[in-house]
């Protein structure tokens, strides 16, 4: 289908498809896309439902200690996701929710409650639940 972004990410390279997203979200389905800002800045401007939130570390020594503490990478590559950070995190400005990743399960407890909010607001609920609006003749 048609690509609605390429982004690389890390020196990987990643695309979404506008057409799955559309499909899925067409069937009452919640959509998360795990994208750098500027392909989260694409996805806002062609759904203007979507809702972008940015995940900040709680500072950049604790975000290095956990780039060590996986393992995974050698320095070098380790400085490189540093500096990649410095660069994107600026941009949460633009995000509509910020979530400070201290705790794992106060980071997953507010994103959950991020999504659920957003499901309760007046145009998502008559979305999907419109049997209801029709019922009590809000349509």
């Amino acid at each position: 289908g048609e690509f609605l972004e390429w982004a690389e990410v890390h020196d990987h390279l990643y695309g979404t498809s506008r057409n799955a997203i559309q499909q899925r979200l067409d069937h009452g389905e919640d959509v998360v896309l795990e994208i750098d800002w500027q392909g989260a800045l694409q996805i806002k401007a062609l759904f203007e439902h979507a809702v972008l939130i940015f995940i900040l570390p709680p500072s950049w020594d604790e975000l290095r200690q956990r780039l060590q503490r996986r393992g995974e990478d050698p320095p070098a590559v380790i400085e490189k996701r540093m500096a990649n950070a410095r660069e994107e995190v600026p941009h949460a400005r633009d995000f509509d929710f910020v979530i400070i990743n201290a705790l794992f399960e106060t980071a997953l407890f507010d994103l959950k409650t991020v999504v659920h909010s957003q499901r309760l607001k007046y145009a998502a609920q008559r979305r999907n639940k419109s049997q209801v609006f029709v019922a009590l003749n809000l349509i």
